[in-house]
This record gives structure tokens, C-alpha cells and sequence, in this order.
């Protein structure tokens, strides 16, 4: 059996959950690597990532280099002198760094490699309407999410699923798959297996302003999925026009109806105290909407005070 000396690199609360499975079952943890703290609200306040608050609680050497091919980062790694690095939603690292630990570098990908490589493995696989997803552990390489696999565990997408709900339920299949990673290097009965580049592989693309537009001439189930993939963040967005000017609007919710109509494309109605928006087969029904300065509502709770023109429509 193996000793391990971890050093654990990542960010954002996905990774929290995996650092504090890692110490609820001992494993040595010798210093966490997260982000530098950002300016965030109002105040611009320096505001710390979930990782460090984590680390600090549990009284973990926190590093938070700028430049991880720095000298003095190296005379950290050289330092604290890790046998093994997991990497957990953190940032691209110099080879110089993941080649360092004698045992290697393993990062946790929400996705079933070798699909969804890249940024946003959660949202795209809800967005493509995959009935299925999960996590993988694999070493690093110098490419991106392309390293031999170590473990992959596998999660049922429900049909009504947003990513919010499908992050939660892969964070918590993480911190298993991690622990269970981890178990097979100290016992050194791991077994690696190279990804394939063969089939139709999809990736995961950093989402930006244009793929998070709502397309109304696109096939109903497909606005409904790209909804719910952006959904809790960043949010599908659309321009409304309410005849007196176009407002930009974010789409939290929603739900959709298959059926023939003679509406034309984008045209919304009140119904039920619901809009209801045509598409080229069928409706989507927004159940939860922001509109530009205001808070998330529902869409009930809008109506009670927002006009809706008789010729409004969504562009």
C-alpha cells in the first residue's frame, strides 16, 4: 500500500465536495491550489473561491499562484513535495507542474470521456438531449481531457432535468469516483485505458453569448432543452419586442407542447397567466423570466404587472 501526499487544485463549490469526501476518509491532503480571490459585488470586494474557504476550515495550506510556471510556484510544489495531484475544475496546467508528483496528475471530468471534452460537459449534454451522462477520472497529458482513464461512472439525464440539478447529483458521483480513484492508486491495482478518437465525439464549448441565444425557428424540444442546460447559469437569454422597444430577457424555466398551429414564429400570448411563445412545432410555455433590471419571476407574478402588447413577440 501506497502513501499519498495530495496536492489538490480546484475552484469552484463542484470541487468543495470533493476535497471534503477526500478528508472525511483521511486521505493526507499536504495544500490546496485554487484561484486568487476576485473584486465581486457592489463594493468590489475581494471575495475568496469556495475551495479556499474549504481549505482554510480545515486548516489546509492554501497557495493561490498566479503564474503556476512561476519559480516560486515550483518552490512550492518542491516544498510541500506531493506524490500526487487531482485537479478538479481548476485551470489548464504547464506540463512542468502535472509531470511533477512521481504518481501523476488525475483529473475529474463531468462527462463520459471521451465525450464533452472541454468547458461545459453539464450544460451541453442537457443541450444535445443525452439521456445519459456521468464522470471520469484520468491522468493528465498535454492536451485538453484526452489523458488514459482511470474510472468512469455513469448517471441517468431526467427528461426535466436542468443543470443546477444534474451539477449536484455528478458532484456528490464525483467525490465517490475521486475517493474510489484514490483507493486503487494506494493499493496499486490501477488500470488505465487510452480514449478513443474514433465516432462521433461531441465537445463540451466554452458557452458564450451567441450559443446561449434562444433560436426560435429551431425544433421545440430543442429550445426546451437549451433552456433547461443554461439553467440555473448562465441562462438562455432572448430579445422580446413589446412593440414600444426590444428588452433583453433571461429564460430560467420553462415547458413545451408538440402541435400544428398557424402563429408565426416567436409570437407570444398570454395564457393561463403564462407566455406562451410559438415555435415552428409547437409552443414553449416560460414558467420563470428576468427582465432587463428586474428581478427572476415567475411568469404569474410578472403578468400582474407587465403589460404584454397585442403584437409582441420574441426575436
Amino acid at each position: 500500500m501506497r502513501d499519498l501526499r495530495i496536492l489538490f487544485m480546484g475552484t469552484p463549490d463542484f470541487a468543495v465536495t470533493i476535497l471534503e469526501k477526500m478528508i472525511s476518509e483521511n486521505y493526507q491532503v499536504v495544500g490546496v491550489v485554487t484561484a486568487p480571490d476576485k473584486p465581486a459585488g457592489r463594493g468590489q470586494k475581494l471575495r475568496e473561491s469556495a475551495v479556499k474557504t474549504a481549505a482554510l476550515a480545515h486548516e489546509l495550506e492554501v497557495l493561490q499562484p498566479t503564474n503556476l510556471k512561476s519559480d516560486e510556484f515550483q518552490s512550492d510544489l518542491e516544498r510541500l513535495n506531493p506524490n500526487l495531484i487531482i485537479v478538479v475544475a481548476f485551470r489548464m496546467l504547464p506540463k512542468k507542474v502535472w509531470d511533477f508528483p512521481e504518481l501523476g496528475t488525475f483529473n475529474l471530468h463531468a462527462s463520459l470521456l471521451p465525450q464533452y471534452r472541454g468547458a461545459a460537459p453539464i450544460n451541453w449534454a442537457i443541450i444535445n438531449g443525452e439521456e445519459k451522462t456521468g464522470v471520469t477520472t484520468f491522468f493528465i497529458d498535454d492536451k485538453i481531457d484526452t489523458g488514459e482513464i482511470i474510472l468512469s461512472r455513469e448517471l441517468p439525464i431526467q427528461e426535466n432535468e436542468n443543470a443546477g440539478a444534474l451539477h449536484d447529483k455528478l458532484m456528490h458521483l464525483g467525490a465517490d469516483t475521486v475517493v474510489e480513484t484514490l483507493a486503487l492508486i494506494k493499493a496499486e491495482t490501477i488500470s488505465t485505458q487510452k480514449q478513443t478518437t474514433e465516432g462521433d465525439l461531441k465537445t463540451a464549448y466554452k458557452l458564450n453569448n451567441e450559443n446561449t441565444k434562444i433560436d426560435w425557428s429551431k425544433p421545440t424540444k430543442e429550445i426546451y432543452n437549451l433552456i433547461r442546460g443554461l439553467s440555473p447559469y448562465p441562462v438562455a437569454w432572448t430579445y422580446m419586442d413589446n412593440g414600444d422597444k426590444e428588452l433583453r430577457c433571461k429564460v430560467y424555466a420553462a415547458q413545451y407542447t408538440i402541435e400544428e398551429h398557424l402563429e408565426s414564429i416567436g409570437y407570444i400570448k398570454e395564457e393561463n397567466k403564462s407566455l406562451k411563445v410559438a415555435t415552428n412545432d409547437g409552443f414553449i410555455l416560460i414558467e420563470e423570466i428576468q427582465l432587463p433590471g428586474k428581478r427572476k419571476m415567475k411568469t404569474n407574478e410578472l403578468l400582474n404587472g407587465f403589460q404584454l402588447k397585442a403584437n409582441a413577440k420574441m426575436l
